[in-house]
């Protein structure tokens, strides 16, 4: 992720973490004759899962397995 910060990532995290919480409040809504509908759910925790192993991924917190063949020579 070149460009992007620990901190920006950080940022993106929260607010997808906080659109997930308006949705879980309710989809959609309206007043007079408007109508405003959220995200999709699904999406949006997919953003989630994206920021946080991006997230991860910056800060150096990433297992690694790393695979040995013997040989013999």
């Amino acid at each position: 992720m070149e460009g992007v910060t620990l901190e920006r990532a950080k940022l993106h995290l929260e607010a997808w973490l906080d659109a997930e919480l308006a949705v879980s409040t309710g989809q959609s809504y309206s007043f007079g004759t408007r109508q405003l509908t959220r995200a999709n759910l699904s999406e949006i925790r997919k953003q989630i899962t994206y920021w946080q192993s991006s997230i991860s991924s910056l800060s150096g917190n990433r297992r690694r397995a790393k695979r040995y063949i013997p040989r013999d020579l």
